[in-house]
């Protein structure tokens, strides 16, 4: 009895996160109304004490296949996330779900290294996600979601990017504090995605037919 009540405590301690209800920074309405049925399927995390998530966007002047050429590649996280030193995979490596990549990350931040596994990859849905499952860091339990998604308004085209994460809150931090450390890398990784893929896309011709 005492374990069935415990495990009754244990799953009301446990949600699951909103995403779908709360608007990231830099999207619209519209958007946003056009991408919940997704936030829900694929941005969806259960949490409880000691765990956070976030759902952070991006909005990107450029196709959505070129955007998504350049997210799908797991073993070349270096070309838009800034604070990777280098990244190594085995011999023969074939990208496809249960691979592996060691990741070295520059000084200054509070980690060293990470081994992270490819959870997932849809290439015809635009869906990734990888959980870190190694190294020397503090990102324990760290488990992230990207998709990639194409609009298209009166002859206008753009991408919008969607990453989401859930991580444990290490211990002596605030969740508050894990978060915003979080938030910090994942808004910056985004960023510099952007740019990466405006550049490929062609600057000039991709902001032309955007907003």
């Amino acid at each position: 009895m005492e374990k069935g009540e415990g495990s009754a405590a244990e799953q009301d301690a446990e949600e699951t996160t909103q995403h779908h209800l709360t608007i990231p920074a830099v999207l619209t309405q519209d958007e946003f109304d056009d991408l919940k049925r997704i936030v829900a399927e694929f941005h969806k995390y259960p949490v409880g004490p000691g765990k956070c998530s976030s759902l952070l966007a991006q909005r990107v002047y450029a196709p959505p296949d070129k955007v998504w050429s350049v997210v799908r590649r797991f073993d070349k996280p270096q070309t838009y996330k800034h604070f990777i030193r280098s990244c190594t995979v085995k011999e023969g490596f074939k990208m496809t779900v249960g691979c592996t990549r060691d990741v070295n990350v520059i000084s200054g931040l509070p980690a060293a290294t990470s081994t992270e596994r490819l959870d997932f990859l849809d290439d015809d849905r635009h869906v990734t996600g990888f959980s870190i499952t190694g190294g020397e860091h503090r990102l324990k339990n760290y488990r992230s979601v990207t998709t990639v998604h194409g609009f298209e308004r009166d002859g206008r085209i753009w991408t919008v990017v969607l990453e989401s994460y859930v991580v444990d809150v290490p211990e002596g931090n605030s969740e508050e504090d894990t978060r915003l450390f979080a938030d910090t890398v994942v808004k910056l990784n985004l960023q510099k995605l952007a740019s990466v893929t405006e550049g490929l896309a062609g600057d000039g011709d991709a902001k032309s037919q955007v907003m």
